[in-house]
């Protein structure tokens, strides 16, 4: 049986991975609104490893963003949220691995990561869902988001649970994005890969990245099959 206060705990850590795109999206979306461009984004290409066993390649023409200078403002207003000392140990062990941005209006991406040794204890299957949705979950204080479609896949040896749905900014009708996100266990952290995508190249884009996970072969984040078959 699922744990429910641990699942609660965990979704409030994808909460924050929600606020941490709205945070760095909005603004861009506002500057593309009033016909200000972003800034160029470097052109190098930049794979990002973490201790916690897993990389992600982000193409060259995507920025990335320092967002730890946000990250205790964000956990504090998820923490206001949690009703219980689980889920703020949750919140307190939750990392922004990365997040990055391109385009004009822009898109965003983040990586998110629950250390099972911070947290104490190992997430389970059935909890993926839980901490999965819950990065969606976060947008809707300032997004209007439309109902998601879900689905599973394998990845070598881990089963991935994935979301998807749309998605708009409140007061800007005319800035449509999906949101998708995947997550999956390794042996040292659940990990969760969000897009917020302006578009169909980004999308596309943000599934092909390339993806190590405990050490197994590289392979692409989100393959094309991912939604043909329903979550367990």
């Amino acid at each position: 049986m699922v744990d429910l206060a641990r699942m609660k705990a965990h979704c409030n850590a994808g909460l924050l991975a929600g606020l941490v795109a709205f945070l760095v999206l909005c603004p861009v979306a506002l500057w593309t609104a009033s016909g200000q461009a972003p800034a160029p984004a470097p052109a190098a290409p930049q794979q990002h490893t973490s201790s916690l066993g897993f990389s992600y390649s982000v193409p060259g023409d995507w920025e990335v963003v320092d967002s730890q200078g946000k990250m205790p403002q964000l956990k504090e207003q998820a923490d206001k949220n949690a009703d219980s000392d689980e889920e703020k140990k949750g919140l307190a062990c939750v990392q922004v691995v990365l997040t990055a941005r391109h385009g004009e209006p822009a898109s965003v991406m983040v990586e998110v990561a629950l250390p099972f040794d911070c947290f104490g204890e190992a997430m389970t299957e059935g909890e993926l869902p839980g901490f999965a949705s819950g990065a969606s979950q976060g947008l809707k204080q300032s997004f209007d988001v439309g109902e998601p479609v879900t689905g599973n896949y394998s990845l070598g040896g881990h089963t991935m649970w994935i979301e998807r749905t749309k998605g708009t900014p409140k007061g800007h009708p005319e800035i449509s994005y999906t949101v998708e996100i995947t997550c999956g266990l390794l042996k040292k952290a659940a990990v969760c890969w969000m897009a917020m995508a302006a578009d169909d190249t980004a999308l596309h884009t943000f599934e092909r990245g390339v993806v190590t996970l405990d050490g197994e072969s590289p392979v692409a984040l989100v393959p094309p099959t991912a939604f043909d078959k329903k979550p367990l």
